[in-house]
């Protein structure tokens, strides 16, 4: 009887180590359902982007490229103080080229001023509310060089008030653990120096400037580690004394912009070299670059010679024009050839494009921490022949006429907004190599990369925006792929905003801002949702990642526009984990029948 029972117990803890080993091999085998479903789905989705990301039908446009970006790639979004601020008189203010030029009648879209604009200079705490929803790690912004020096000229008078209202703005953002990004010069001069100096044409401005940014660094910079001197001076130069569309509206066609743009480049090497590096860094520990706007020039026929030379004279007479003597000293070799060229050929006894000396040189060569790139499209680019001028007549100098090409676009690229701006995804790529390879791979942050809107969206479904950016994005992560030295993202622009000489009829915010309400009330657009979960993902998860998190998988794919693929999970998961459970059910009844016979 008692070996009868031990016979019993040794059958019963069998039959239970079986009953694990089965259990064990049901719950593989659910799990396995699971990461085959989930292959499937991933897919699915991989062939839906190849397709939704089929922009141009070009040979250029890659595929898809799930990944995501390196630990610590920082997230952020971005405003200038001129667009958001408003409060244009208030507290002490001093009057900017942009005030005079908004007011002055035609010279806006429907003569509209940034006179309050999104009201940002009352809402600090509202706005930042919405940058930590959004789970930003750094907020780039501008300071207004006339909120703090009225006149420009710092011994005249600083506004205590104007401080006070960044330091509310830096502690805020800090407090809530995003990092400030601060541009000193994002087009608002003070009207005093244009009006008494000629503005960026007087190589006095240099001193002024190094005051301003002097203040700065005093005030702002124990808070402060990112600085940034100039937003795109390209649009400075060309727009504000070339074409006269922007503030201060002249043109000095031939010579205006490339004074400025000579002013601007030394005053950058000033700020770094002479001021923050003798009087800050060590102290406060930043680190201070430029942000420099770039289309990208494609050859239209990439076999023809003419048109390779002249898709990178474009460029270099765009972003290589700033960043050639920042990183190496002098200007492209192709400016000065060009320009010297044509300015032989107007009678002049020199090139119109000014020259640095073997000190300036020296002195200007290396001064950038590390380089913002704002880019928002890409054209393509054909060699032209522009007829030379009749000896000595020069009235129709031009920066423009000095590049010797022609711009194009390809009918078939997405036109969501701006006249100008077209939806050429894989162009970022190649700028962000190209930027590699012509400056040893600095440090890069992408400072500017958005999409505007044509019309007023009440629906708040900028669904163009979520697929511009989906694609710009996913090209950066490529270029990062490449070895490209990325570090962080802006998305232009948090808010809807005043967009210059286009006032409020294009909109490039994630926050659709209501211009007629005296509030100026913020509303998230769908963008807004998509950009969170960039945010939260670091990019596009891989395969793998997917199927380490399926849950979380799902839960992203319950929320994404292809919610009819979880149909999916019922059609094929739990039927095929049912039928597995029964199956093997039966199997377990079966032995334990034959085990009792």
């Amino acid at each position: 009887m008692h070996s009868r029972l031990q016979e019993l117990r040794k059958e019963a803890e069998t039959l239970l180590k079986l009953k694990v080993t089965l259990q064990d091999q049901l719950n593989r085998l659910k799990l396995s359902c699971v990461f085959v479903v989930c292959h499937v789905f991933v897919l699915v989705l991989c062939l839906s982007e190849a397709q939704d990301f089929d922009w141009t039908n070009t040979k250029q446009h890659g595929s898809f490229y799930y990944g995501t970006f390196p630990t610590g790639f920082s997230w952020g979004a971005g405003s200038s103080a001129y667009q958001t601020e408003g409060a244009w008189d208030k507290d002490g203010k001093g009057l900017s080229i942009w005030d005079v030029f908004s007011h002055k009648n035609g010279k806006i879209q429907q003569n509209q001023t940034g006179d309050s604009s999104c009201e940002g200079y009352y809402k600090v705490k509202d706005d930042v509310a919405l940058m930590k929803e959004l789970k930003l790690n750094h907020y780039r912004f501008s300071v207004s060089w006339p909120r703090l020096i009225p006149t420009g000229v710092k011994s005249d008078h600083v506004n205590d008030r104007g401080i006070q209202y960044y330091d509310e703005l830096l502690d805020t953002l800090l407090e809530n653990d995003i990092t400030p990004i601060v541009t000193l010069y994002h087009w608002d001069l003070p009207q005093v120096l244009q009006e008494k100096y000629g503005g960026w044409q007087n190589i006095s401005i240099i001193n002024h400037f190094n005051d301003f940014a002097n203040l700065c660094f005093e005030k702002f910079g124990n808070r402060v580690k990112y600085w940034i001197t100039f937003n795109n001076p390209w649009s400075v130069a060309v727009e504000g004394y070339e074409t006269g569309e922007h503030a201060p509206g002249l043109k000095l066609k031939g010579t205006g912009a490339y004074r400025a743009a000579h002013h601007i480049i030394k005053i950058t090497a000033k700020c770094l070299v002479h001021t923050y590096d003798a009087q800050w860094r060590q102290k406060q520990k930043g680190v201070v670059g430029i942000s420099l706007s770039g289309d990208w020039g494609e050859p239209v026929d990439i076999t023809n010679q003419k048109d390779v030379e002249a898709a990178e004279r474009f460029v270099q007479f765009y972003l290589g024009w700033f960043a050639t003597p920042l990183f190496h000293g002098d200007y492209p070799q192709v400016m000065k050839d060009f320009i010297g060229r044509r300015s032989v050929q107007e009678g002049l006894g020199s090139s119109r494009l000014p020259t640095f000396s073997p000190q300036e040189k020296s002195y200007i060569k290396g001064t950038c921490d590390f380089l913002g790139v704002g880019h928002f499209t890409t054209r393509y680019v054909t060699h032209k022949n522009h007829p030379p001028p009749a000896p000595g007549y020069r009235g129709d100098s031009s920066y423009f006429l000095d590049r010797d090409l022609a711009e194009l676009v390809d009918p078939r690229w997405p036109d969501p907004g701006s006249e100008w701006l077209y939806a050429v995804p894989w162009g970022f790529r190649r700028l962000l190599n190209f930027v590699k390879s012509q400056y040893g791979n600095p440090m890069v942050f992408v400072t500017e990369n958005g999409v505007s809107e044509k019309m007023r969206c009440t629906e708040l479904c900028d669904e163009w925006r979520i697929q511009y950016l989906k694609d710009y994005i996913n090209e950066m992560l490529k270029a990062i792929k490449d070895g490209v030295n990325v570090k962080g993202y802006t998305a232009w622009s948090l808010l809807d905003k005043f967009e210059w000489d286009e006032g409020f009829t294009e909109r490039f915010g994630l926050f659709y801002v209501d211009f007629r309400n005296k509030d100026k009330a913020r509303y998230p657009k769908a963008s807004v949702h998509f950009y969170k979960r960039i945010i939260s993902s670091n990019g596009f998860p891989n395969q793998r990642e997917e199927q380490r998190n399926t849950a979380a998988n799902i839960l992203r794919l319950i929320h994404d526009p292809l919610t009819s693929h979880m149909e999916m999970v019922t059609e094929i998961v739990v039927p095929t984990v049912c039928t597995l459970s029964i199956l093997i059910s039966a199997v377990f009844l079966m032995f334990l029948l034959r085990r009792r016979s």
